[in-house]
């Protein structure tokens, strides 16, 4: 009927979790994402038998009952029966005892015994258009509790169908339940006037000890602390993700014109350094956005011949998807702008909390995150470290990508900085580009895994829970329209012996992940060869397979250093590249005097 290809970070950013594609043939498939159970909670071995089921098929023939186990799912789209389990028919018996069967009991109802589940009763026909012989409710327990006790009767409407009997039915490979314990001296309880303001902030629960010595008369039991959630929980939650970007244009980046500088847009259409990396993250981050609008920001540059330390980015206030950014970012050299000095984060930071602030006050479900670019270490430490603490309790993690081959060693202070500061929790992520430069999959991984932590603990250590997923109309889903590119049409063959293939003549696909491919890099491969395989056939009349180039990285350029009078070894020296113009920070080597000369590579 067709298929759609879909990625999991694009599903959990949308609506309720779900997202929605239209077929090349006609209508709509959905698909959903939904936490699995923590444990599991072992396999239900069920057995049961109709009795006297009443015959739909007609006065001449019986039916051929089977039946299915249902269940709703919580959240946007589940509150509707969705099959989990179906059995084989019986033909031609209206006192059918089906074969045993065996169900994951998380598949059947997330381990909750409680959960409501219908069971289905149909005539199967060929045709796949069953009839149905009536329904019952139930649960897991009650389906336990009746087994060689009691029965249950199906109905269609007020009309009995006849009786079902369970003959056996019990849970075996369980695993066992540990309670959660949340330590409060680490997680202080939200003010009971937040817990009024929002409705998905949660008051901590106040000890039972307090009130040892007061005549409470009868006291119901205390409530356990809720269970901290996980990142998807916040993002099913509602968590409304935002992103924005502030890229370096000081003048240390070297001159845009010339090839090999850090700015250099590559008429052969390969990405410099600030590309990649937003093309890279950006291309994640951007699936968990709600709005898909992005603020761009700049700084380091003069305008009017003032240095700038925080302007806009591109002629909007934000842009539209990480093709906006890479558009606002290579507009910026068409503007009056003079690359200069010298790197400062302070106004940036501030001005991204400040934003971070707004709109949590708007939703108090709002994060942010801004992936700051730069390329080479912040000129003011102790003002950057002073920035960060006075942020901490913004809604916001900061992602710090260093590009080029300056000397970062200065930038290492934000991995530990958590732990030599005044800051209750870790804001900030530092990634060196040039380890990932050919490896985007590496580069989103480093810079992208503090995020769902911080996330978490921002909100859980105020109190703030996610709020519950009631069941949204398919409606109120964005529905993609069909690509032609990404969707391929996998069609089947059906054999005369019943066995379904995949028809040859269907291409394949695959995920190019490199940074050019940009988001969603699906390409499709040649058919096979329609000559089959031949396992007799002589070597040489195989195809040579393709070689697949893997990109190199430039080769460093060797040239000398003169020492400067005044300068002693272990002292840093700013020069220069020869070829490309970017700026250095080189140490001196031990032994090497002022006036002597020492080799530099890169």
């Amino acid at each position: 009927m067709g298929s759609a290809v879909f990625e999991i970070g694009d599903i959990l950013g949308s609506r309720g979790s779900t997202k929605a594609k239209k077929l090349k043939k006609g209508g709509t498939l959905y698909a959903r994402i939904q936490k699995a159970a923590p444990r599991s909670a072992g396999k239900l071995a069920l057995r049961m038998r109709g009795i006297k089921l009443k015959n739909v098929e007609g006065m001449f023939k019986k039916s051929d009952p089977f039946y299915e186990l249902r269940r709703t799912y919580d959240g946007p789209g589940g509150g509707s029966w969705t099959p989990v389990y179906r059995s084989k028919h019986v033909k031609n018996n209206l006192n059918p005892k089906w074969e045993p069967a065996t169900i994951d009991v998380n598949t059947l109802c997330d381990g909750d015994l409680d959960r409501r589940l219908q069971v289905a009763i149909f005539d199967h026909e060929g045709s796949g258009k069953h009839e149905t012989m009536g329904t019952f409710e139930t649960t897991t327990n009650e389906l336990l509790k009746a087994a060689g006790r009691s029965t249950f009767t199906p109905k269609k409407g007020s009309k009995s169908y006849g009786t079902i009997s369970v003959d056996e039915c019990k849970i075996t490979g369980a695993e066992s339940s540990t309670a959660a314990t949340v330590n409060l001296a680490a997680h202080p309880p939200a003010t009971m006037a937040s817990a009024a303001a929002d409705p998905s902030v949660v008051p901590m629960p106040v000890p039972m000890q307090q009130f040892n010595n007061m005549n409470l008369g009868s006291m119901p039991a205390p409530v356990a602390p809720p269970k901290k959630p996980t990142f998807v929980d916040y993002i099913s939650g509602n968590c409304e993700l935002s992103m924005c970007v502030a890229i370096d244009f000081t003048g240390s980046n070297g001159d845009p014109r010339r090839p090999g500088t850090l700015h250099h847009f590559s008429q052969a259409g390969q990405m410099n350094g600030y590309e990649k990396a937003i093309t890279g993250v950006g291309s994640i981050l951007s699936k968990y956005d709600t709005d898909q609008m992005f603020p761009v920001y700049g700084f380091g540059a003069k305008y009017d011949g003032v240095v700038r330390h925080c302007f806009q980015v591109g002629p909007e206030k934000e842009v539209h998807g990480v093709q906006g950014i890479l558009d606002a970012y290579k507009g910026t050299f068409r503007t009056p702008l003079t690359m200069s000095g010298p790197t400062v984060f302070t106004e940036v930071i501030s001005l991204a909390a400040s934003q971070a602030k707004s709109r949590q006050e708007a939703n108090p479900l709002s994060y942010t995150i801004l992936l700051l670019l730069t390329d080479g270490a912040v000129s003011d430490v102790e003002a950057t470290k002073q920035s960060l603490a006075s942020i901490s309790d913004a809604p916001l993690s900061i992602v710090i990508v260093g590009i080029g081959n300056a000397d970062f060693s200065a930038m290492q202070f934000l991995d530990d900085f958590e732990k030599r500061s005044s800051m209750n929790r870790d804001i900030v992520q530092f990634v060196q580009f040039n380890s990932h430069e050919y490896d985007k999959t590496s580069l989103t991984r480093a810079t992208l895994e503090e995020i769902p932590d911080q996330l978490v603990q921002f909100f859980y250590q105020r109190g703030i829970m996610p709020q519950p997923t009631g069941n949204v109309s398919t409606s109120r889903i964005a529905v993609d329209d069909y690509n032609e590119e990404a969707d391929i049409d996998l069609s089947m063959d059906y054999q005369d012996d019943g066995e379904i293939v995949l028809d040859g003549n269907q291409p394949g696909t695959y995920i190019d992940n490199s940074y050019e491919a940009g988001t969603g890099g699906v390409h499709v491969m040649p058919p096979p060869s329609t000559q089959g395989y031949n396992p007799h056939a002589p070597s040489a009349a195989m195809v040579a397979p393709v070689p697949v180039p893997v990109p190199q990285p430039p080769q460093p350029f060797t040239f000398q250093v003169q020492v400067p009078q005044g300068v002693s070894p272990g002292m840093q020296l700013q020069v220069a590249h020869p070829q490309t113009g970017q700026m250095l920070l080189v140490p001196v080597p031990q032994g090497v005097p002022p006036g002597g000369v020492f080799m530099v590579s890169a």
